[in-house]
């Protein structure tokens, strides 16, 4: 039986700190399931990388009881707001694919990484939102793929240091994992090639941050501005790694709380005027088989 504990807010408030911020926009129904949502899979993300033994099995063994147990925790919650089970054994996919020495070889391979990881959650939240229209899973699940691209430009060091390369070897492949984790022999040629993979990672994220709001006019109006400004608040973090330009900083970059005050006026200010923006959704990517669920 999966051992876990729904939290509903409280992991989204320790661990998902820039989410949180934007969920104080959203109704309070869709607040509680997401904080739900954000609670099953920082249990499993968290068995994925905290643990020091490959944890494969577990993983494994948990798709099945999910898939057959109808009174397993997850089960019921997938069930209660229509999500199909193949959308999180998605999700548990990707998390197994954590578990080996990862090295993304080109940019197909880190869309995919990222879909796995964290565009099946914007897909999940748009069940959790109750939205209809079949047009908006293509968008939500760009949106989490934006984000995602924006995690592994902020976590490129820390990743690293799991043995974890996600910057795809194509754009970086004269680098080793010892020019990524060295603190004390930085080479200003290897940082540089290092730098440029990451904006282009960042460049991206920008592509499917667009998608991604292109969707947003499905979104019901009441929980529209939330993703709107979790959606900004996460492109910040993008926007301020690239300002140290061709520098690779060895540490986590992250928003102050006067930067996520300003990207969140900055976005009220600009989604009064998003009717008018007219974004439009760009095949950016290999349609997957279970966007339609």
């Amino acid at each position: 039986m999966i051992e876990l504990e729904l939290n509903s807010l409280a992991d989204l408030k320790r661990e998902g700190k820039s989410f949180y911020w934007a969920s104080f926009f959203l109704p309070r129904n869709s607040k509680i399931k997401a904080g739900i949502l954000y609670s099953i899979c920082r249990h499993f993300d968290d068995v994925a990388d905290k643990h020091s033994k490959d944890q494969t099995s577990y993983l494994k063994k948990s798709i099945e009881e999910i898939k057959r147990n109808k009174n397993n925790k997850v089960n019921i919650f997938l069930k209660e707001n229509k999500i199909n089970n193949s959308i999180f054994i998605d999700l548990m996919e990707g998390l197994i694919l954590d578990q080996k020495k990862i090295r993304i070889q080109n940019k197909e391979e880190l869309i995919k990484y990222s879909y796995h990881v964290a565009g099946t959650v914007g897909l999940m939240m748009s069940k959790i939102m109750q939205i209809e229209n079949r047009k908006a899973s293509k968008s939500a699940i760009d949106l989490g793929i934006g984000m995602q691209l924006t995690n592994i430009a902020r976590d490129v060091y820390e990743d690293s240091k799991m043995k974890r390369i996600y910057l795809p070897a194509e754009w970086i492949p004269d680098i080793s994992l010892k020019n990524l984790t060295n603190l004390n022999q930085s080479n200003s040629q290897i940082d540089e090639k290092i730098s440029n993979a990451i904006l282009k990672v960042i460049s991206l994220s920008e592509k499917f941050y667009k998608n991604g709001f292109a969707g947003l006019k499905y979104i019901p109006i009441s929980s529209r501005l939330g993703i709107f400004i979790a959606a900004n608040v996460y492109r910040g973090i993008g926007i301020k790694i690239k300002s140290n330009k061709k520098k690779y900083l060895r540490k986590r970059a992250y928003l102050n709380l006067f930067e996520k005050s300003f990207i969140t006026i900055k976005s009220i200010l600009i989604f009064i005027f998003f009717p008018l923006m007219n974004f439009q959704y760009h095949k950016i990517r290999d349609s997957l088989p279970n966007e339609d669920l």
